[in-house]
């Protein structure tokens, strides 16, 4: 068996990286596509490569050199006219060559995982391809597939249907052809086609026109969800690329300092952003998508038709609420206008303290093994250490503690009477128990105690990071007045502004959702607790803190349950609060994530 290599093309889209350079010569995590690809090779018996070169092809050639010699024989084959050409003419150069014996073709921009050139060389068909499950970053040729794993049809571009998705699988590029299949078929019909409709085409495309007038026995083999592999066609390709074949702890950097998009990466599952995965409903999905449309082609309104829907949806006066992109740029406006010390609790969500000055964190640390603490804890600790605020995440981010809603109560009246001003988030509220009684954002209480300022991000509880929701609330005039000056007037999108019109009609099914998601909550937990190298610690959010006991610590584990299974958790052992400890926190997903999640934990308990 031999190998055919097509790296002939210019790589456009690349930009600077390919201004010199042919596209295979791109490096990831430090090693060239070509390097990575010919070791691949070299642990296969083949007869030789031949690599057919164009752009930039001495520079390629020279890269390469000798450096193979001991275990590849490579032969080049030239593209003169690689600008005016795609890969059906460097395939057509090197036709010869394929009807010399069984081939491997590849595509010189691809980055695989070390297993997928064994698994289609060592497979029991003469002729076949590796394929991949249609996921929503993938483009270019796609395939239909029987029961029994035959090509059916090659789906080219312009005949794509979003539709049909669920039966297509993206080919990866990487294909096995027998020498016979090559010499009587594949080699004729590339002749036939290129005299016909010229040299600026794809060679899938013969393939197509094979499978379709002629029963070829061409097999497809589809890579696992583990199967690493990408195309490298430019720049977000590549950092792509770079996070997935990253090794060790310098992969969960990566992915960590992305701060999500994860849905780039459907191979992996995350348990470190924290929504609800049972809200919205699908009837009101159906809904959002029926207005697509619209929503996507017409302006969102201004704030003050915002606010009014904003008020709406969560029973507020419009004067008490402002609805803005994500929590975040509330918490910023906040925190950075906010004068006098500060009473926070550590651990926390660190992006309220993150905003304030060193000197202005006045900070209250649990004593005890779970980092709980209730209203009587923090009225003694800022009795004897005054604040100007006092900052409250309820329940609280990553430990899940919570205080009750006659807790809360018992606070507002203190720092009320103390003439303290209160900045409440409860993002998380909704997944406590008895939920429906435990939320802020009610007039009364807004007018009770103007000196109190709520945040909620909506993603959390309602599932919807992507629409980039967050409101805040509260009965002081000068604050809202300060804080709508500052934000845009179109701070919200089409979508998150529909999704605030239309949640009541759907608010019996949020309801549901919470309630369901409790049920699950207590599911993962009595499977985390099985676990014997974690200790659970009780949450009322959607999300566990768990201590990791030695001999293991937590950025190892992490690493490692990342790089083995593609599950991503939160290393919180770095936040201000665990003093070294090994911690991490824990999202609550559905059942099927869930138990895949407690079955890579279980694996690693079975195997040492």
């Amino acid at each position: 068996m031999q190998a055919i290599i097509l790296a002939a093309g210019m790589g456009r889209r690349l930009g600077e990286l390919t201004k010199h350079n042919t596209k295979c010569m791109i490096e990831v995590n430090g090693v060239k596509l070509i390097d990575r690809m010919l070791t691949q090779l070299s642990r296969l018996s083949l007869s030789r490569v031949v690599i057919v070169i164009g752009y930039e092809g001495e520079k390629l050639k020279n890269h390469i050199g000798n450096r193979y010699d001991d275990v590849l024989k490579i032969e080049y084959v030239e593209n003169p006219v690689y600008d005016k050409t795609n890969n059906i003419y460097s395939l057509a150069l090197a036709k010869q060559q394929m009807q010399e014996d069984d081939t491997l073709l590849l595509e010189s921009d691809l980055i695989l995982s070390d297993n997928m050139l064994p698994m289609l060389v060592e497979s029991k068909y003469s002729n076949a391809a590796l394929v991949a499950k249609y996921q929503p970053w993938m483009d270019g040729t796609m395939v239909c597939i029987d029961d029994d794993g035959n090509i059916l049809n090659f789906v080219p571009k312009k005949a794509f249907r979003y539709e049909d998705t669920d039966t297509y699988y993206k080919t990866v590029n990487v294909y096995k052809f027998s020498r016979s299949f090559s010499t009587d078929i594949y080699v004729p019909f590339l002749e036939a086609y290129s005299k016909a409709l010229g040299l600026n085409e794809y060679y899938e495309q013969v393939l197509r026109i094979i499978t379709l007038i002629n029963n070829t026995g061409l097999k497809a083999i589809p890579v696992g969800p583990h199967d690493h592999w990408y195309e490298i066609d430019d720049v977000q390709d590549l950092d792509i690329a770079e996070a997935i074949f990253a090794q060790g702890e310098e992969r969960l950097k990566r992915f960590y300092g992305r701060y999500g998009g994860y849905w780039r990466f459907p191979q992996m599952l995350d348990f470190c952003y924290l929504v609800n995965p049972y809200y919205p409903s699908p009837r009101m999905l159906d809904e959002l998508r029926a207005n697509f449309d619209t929503l996507l082609t017409e302006y969102p309104s201004g704030m003050r038709i915002c606010s009014l829907i904003a008020g709406k949806c969560f029973g507020v006066k419009q004067d008490y609420i402002i609805p803005g992109n994500g929590a975040a740029e509330f918490i910023k406006v906040l925190m950075e206008s906010t004068e006098g010390r500060v009473g926070v609790t550590y651990p926390t969500f660190e992006e309220y303290p993150n905003r304030l000055e060193t000197s202005q964190r006045e900070v209250f640390r649990p004593t005890n093994p779970d980092f709980h603490y209730d209203e009587t804890d923090l009225i003694s600790y800022f009795t004897a250490h005054p604040v100007d605020t006092l900052l409250l995440i309820n329940p609280d981010n990553p430990s899940g503690n919570f205080i009750s809603m006659q807790g809360v109560e018992r606070l507002l009246k203190w720092t009320q009477e103390r003439g303290m001003r209160i900045v409440i988030d409860e993002s998380f509220v909704d997944f406590s128990h008895d939920y429906a009684h435990n939320s802020l954002l009610h007039n009364e209480v807004l007018e009770r105690n103007p000196h109190l300022i709520v945040v909620k991000s909506i993603s959390k509880s309602f599932g919807i990071p992507g629409l980039r929701l967050g409101i805040m609330a509260t009965a002081d005039a000068d604050v809202v007045a300060r804080v709508r000056s500052t934000v845009s007037i179109w701070n919200l999108n089409s979508f998150a502004e529909y999704f605030m019109q239309i949640f009541n009609k759907y608010e019996a099914d949020y309801q549901t959702a919470c309630e369901k998601f409790q049920k699950e909550r207590d599911y993962l937990m009595q499977g985390l607790q099985k676990i014997p190298y974690l200790r659970v610690i009780p949450s009322e959010a959607n999300y566990f803190l768990c201590e990791v006991l030695p001999p293991y610590r937590s950025r190892e584990w992490v690493t490692k349950l990342l790089c083995k299974h593609d599950i991503l958790l939160k290393d919180c052992s770095t936040k201000m609060g665990f003093d070294g400890r090994q911690f991490v926190r824990i999202a609550v997903r559905n059942r099927r994530d869930n138990d895949m999640l407690l079955e890579a934990l279980q694996d690693k308990v079975e195997k040492e």
